[in-house]
Formats: structure tokens, C-alpha cells, sequence
């Protein structure tokens, strides 16, 4: 049984406060910009948005706490190869700085994209739109980057052959995780962290299950004939069954599952 979380409430308010250190390097990186809250992941992450006052491209600033699972060291190493192959943000610059507590933080610059997460009020209201945007989203991405060339590796089931046809999978392929563009097709992946060869049903697994918790109920199908592919009963379970176990915290006390742009 999978609890319902609803990953569409991690995306901030404009007015949400933010870390000092966070606006502090944001200063620094993009003066005279305004800093525009997006996303807080559920490891402690946050998502900012960079407007420049004059007529200069937005950008997106998202940092990262040190001593955090996700390091965006290896993100931006997926993100550097995916971005040959397959639309993912361009990594601009990268780094560390304080974190206003003594510790230091993780940071990485991209520039900005021009669509929406699928789970912006926008496309909440239209479901039917974003789940076949994720789902041909997905297939896109299995489709164009080249498994054989991956120097990533993937999440592999316990007890299972090896896959015949392994993809390079997303890794974290949540609903939120695929932005739209203005007309509602698929635009681009964000938050590649755990980007690898794997099998395609890691992926498709998780995206399906993503739905009910941003959509409601119904929409697996429309998700399955988008990427074109019939269901797996027992791999949407297994992979399902790992997802959940992977995301149980220390000592119990339900699910949690976090995403970021």
C-alpha cells in the first residue's frame, strides 16, 4: 500500500522565506536579480529562481545543504553527459558556499527553462495533458540516450535476470521531475541525480505511481499509451515495493518522497 503524497505541495510560495546564506549567494551570483522561491525537496534542498531586472536570461539556483544523500556534484555530471543526447537544463557554474550555520552548502546554476513543472496549478487543471507529456517524456528520454556510452549505473532488483534491454533511466522520474511547454508538450527533465542504466520499468513504475498523488485517480493508462508500452503487473509491484522501502525513514513512520527542479 503507498501512501498518498502529494508532490505538488513541495512547490514554494513567491513570498516562502529563505535561508539568508540563500539569498546571500544569490547576490552574489546574479546581482540585482529577484530571488523567487520554486521547490523544497524533501532532504532539505531548495529551488530558486533568478529574475534579472534588466534583459537577461532567468536563471535557477538550487542548493543543497552538505551531508545531504543527493550530492549536485553528481548531478551535474549526469546533467553535463544527458545534455547531449536529451533537453535538460544547461549547467552554467557549480559549487560550494557557507551555509549560514557553520557548515557549507552545495550549489549548481542553470539556466532557466521556458515550461512549467507538470505539477503547476496550470497542468493540475489539466491532467489529461501532462500525463501524456510525461509519458511520451519518458520514452524520449529512454529512446535517446545511449545505454551502451552510460558511465552511470542504475538500481538493479534484487533476484531478477539481467534486463534484456536495459535504457538510461531517470532515476527519479516522479511527476514533477517533467516540465511542459506553453502548448503542453513535453519540454524538458530536471533533477537527474540518480540518472543510470537500469530498466525502463524502474521509471515507468514510479512516474505511474506519481500520478494518483498530483492527479487523482485514472490516469495510468493514459500514461502507459502515451510511452507506448502494456503494463508489467509484476515489475509496476516490485519496483513499487523497492521505491517505498528506499523512501521509509529511519525508524519508520510512513513514506516520503521528494523531488526537485
Amino acid at each position: 500500500m503507498t501512501d498518498r503524497v502529494d508532490l505538488s505541495a513541495q512547490l514554494l510560495r513567491a513570498d516562502a522565506p529563505l535561508p539568508d546564506a540563500l539569498r546571500a549567494l544569490a547576490a552574489r551570483l546574479a546581482p540585482d536579480s529577484r530571488v523567487i522561491p520554486v521547490w523544497r525537496n524533501g532532504l532539505g534542498g531548495l529551488t530558486v529562481r533568478l529574475d534579472p531586472h534588466r534583459a537577461r536570461a532567468s536563471l535557477i539556483l538550487k542548493w543543497s545543504p552538505a551531508g545531504r544523500e543527493v550530492a549536485l556534484a553528481d548531478e551535474r555530471a549526469r546533467l553535463d553527459w544527458a545534455g547531449r543526447y536529451h533537453p535538460v537544463p544547461r549547467v552554467l557554474d557549480a559549487g560550494e558556499a557557507d551555509d549560514g550555520a557553520g557548515g557549507s552548502a552545495e550549489w549548481m546554476l542553470t539556466a532557466a527553462l521556458p515550461g512549467d513543472s507538470a505539477v503547476s496549478d496550470r497542468w493540475r487543471a489539466d491532467p489529461r495533458t501532462a500525463v501524456r507529456a510525461i509519458g511520451a517524456g519518458l520514452r524520449r528520454l529512454h529512446e535517446a540516450l545511449p545505454v551502451a556510452e552510460c558511465p552511470f549505473a542504475g538500481p538493479r532488483l534484487d533476484g531478477e535476470p539481467a534486463v534484456e534491454h536495459p535504457v538510461v533511466a531517470h532515476g527519479d522520474a516522479c511527476a514533477p521531475n517533467t516540465l511542459l511547454d506553453a502548448e503542453g508538450a513535453f519540454l524538458a527533465h530536471v533533477d537527474l541525480g540518480a540518472l543510470g542504466a537500469a530498466d525502463r520499468w524502474s521509471d515507468l513504475a514510479i512516474a505511474s505511481m506519481s500520478l494518483e498523488w498530483n492527479y487523482g485517480t485514472g490516469w495510468e493508462e493514459t500514461f502507459f499509451d502515451a510511452y507506448g508500452i502494456e503494463r508489467d503487473e509484476r515489475l509496476i509491484r516490485r519496483w513499487r515495493e523497492r521505491w517505498n522501502a528506499d523512501s521509509e525513514p529511519a525508524g519508520g513512520g510512513g513514506s516520503t518522497v521528494g523531488g526537485s527542479l
